[in-house]
């Protein structure tokens, strides 16, 4: 089943939805407008129900078949929320809310999904029962959890999930998929070292944490290098420094070190913490310094279901002609606690050559969305046949 001829039809009702989202940019669970829009048009699309404030601002809603002997019943998840990023793309539609933008192809998610909800409420050529999930917070406020924690699953009857992104690099409407482990883990860490402030003349008479600190980023390193068994995965970054004083004369008497650790299986995860604590403490102890670490756990692995895997991966066949097998990707993603209730899959659709995600210069390709359509409605159309 190649692109549905409906899809193509609706383009450009959907590219319009898709650009209103990306003017319009939300951060976190700040998702009202999005969210709003989303509900309006669910029932306008006829659904049989639609629900808002599940998580704090998502909304689900509820497509029932012409048929429901099967009694199966399907969930489809789309993000909603943008990041604090100044959009540099110079596009038509770009962002009017300076220091927000879709930098990661959430308004394009969301498009895609209400474009997918409005054929299978006109059409209804399914036996079962499809939801679809629209989330907020995915980068890195866990809308995922907070809608599991909300009852999702249990409320609506969900059996199996499934869940799209798009990736710049790989070619235009094909997909890409990976059965098990496939989105890292990933925690973050606040390392507050303490030591003796002083005068920079007389350092003799301090404990000087900006030295300490250095010798700790470069230690870290070693969590990775000499603690890890080399042939798994696992990244340790240091990506914020910072003294308390901006003065040229003064050694501070406290420095503070962010990072993230990205992992691949539990292991892994309860070792980097252990280690990234024992050498914070050990490394500033060794100074005469105090290291105070704060860990914290983030999204889990994204693991694929073997079965649901093989569904996607044969209905994105269907659609696109091909799938191909995906990379890890050290990235995470809160579908991962979705996954962690039910069995499902998430796929990657190819969103050509663009910008990388998380990029001040990336935009979603409009071109796309017939083919993330199409695989949300195949999704639902093969796995629930109609009776």
């Amino acid at each position: 089943m190649p692109i549905k001829n409906s899809f193509a039809e609706m383009l450009p009702e959907i590219t319009e939805w898709r650009r209103d989202f990306h003017e319009n940019p939300e951060l976190m669970f700040d998702t009202h407008r999005t969210a709003g829009i989303v509900a309006e048009k669910l029932r306008a699309f006829g659904l049989d129900d639609v629900t808002e404030g599940v998580g704090r601002t998502g909304v689900v809603g509820v497509i029932r078949g012409k048929t429901n002997t099967s009694g199966k019943v399907v969930g489809l998840r789309a993000d909603m929320d943008a990041l604090p990023i100044l959009e540099a793309t110079g596009a038509k539609h770009a962002s009017k809310s300076p220091g927000k933008m879709h930098a990661c192809g959430h308004d394009g998610h969301t498009a895609m999904l209400l474009g997918a909800a409005k054929y299978l409420a006109e059409t209804r050529n399914f036996d079962g029962t499809v939801v679809v999930i629209f989330q907020p917070a995915e980068e890195g406020g866990g809308g995922g959890k907070v809608m599991c924690d909300d009852g999702l699953m249990d409320r609506w009857g969900i059996q199996e999930v499934y869940g799209m992104h798009n990736m710049p690099g790989l070619p235009l409407g094909q997909f890409a998929i990976r059965e098990g482990a496939f989105f890292a883990a990933t925690d973050q860490f606040e390392i507050r070292v303490e030591g003796l402030g002083g005068h920079a003349a007389k350092p003799q008479e301090t404990v000087d944490t900006t030295v300490v600190a250095a010798q700790l980023v470069s230690a870290l390193q070693t969590v990775a290098s000499r603690n890890h068994d080399p042939v798994k995965n696992l990244v340790v970054s240091v990506t914020s420094f910072r003294t308390e004083s901006e003065a040229f004369n003064v050694i501070p008497q406290h420095v503070t070190l962010r990072g993230t650790v990205r992992t691949m299986d539990p292991e892994t995860r309860e070792m980097a913490q252990t280690r990234i604590t024992a050498l914070a403490e050990g490394v500033a102890a060794a100074f005469g310094a105090r290291a105070d670490v704060d860990y914290r756990r983030g999204y889990p692995v994204m693991v694929n279901s073997p079965e649901q895997t093989a569904f996607a991966t044969e209905v994105a066949t269907r659609v696109a002609g091909a799938c191909a097998p995906a990379p890890l990707i050290m990235g995470g993603e809160d579908f991962a606690f979705m996954l962690e209730e039910r069995p499902g899959a998430y796929i990657l659709v190819g969103n050509g050559d663009t910008a990388m995600v998380h990029h001040p210069e990336y935009d979603f390709d409009d071109n796309a969305i017939p083919a993330g359509c199409s695989w949300w409605a195949e999704i639902v159309e093969q796995r629930m046949p109609a009776a």
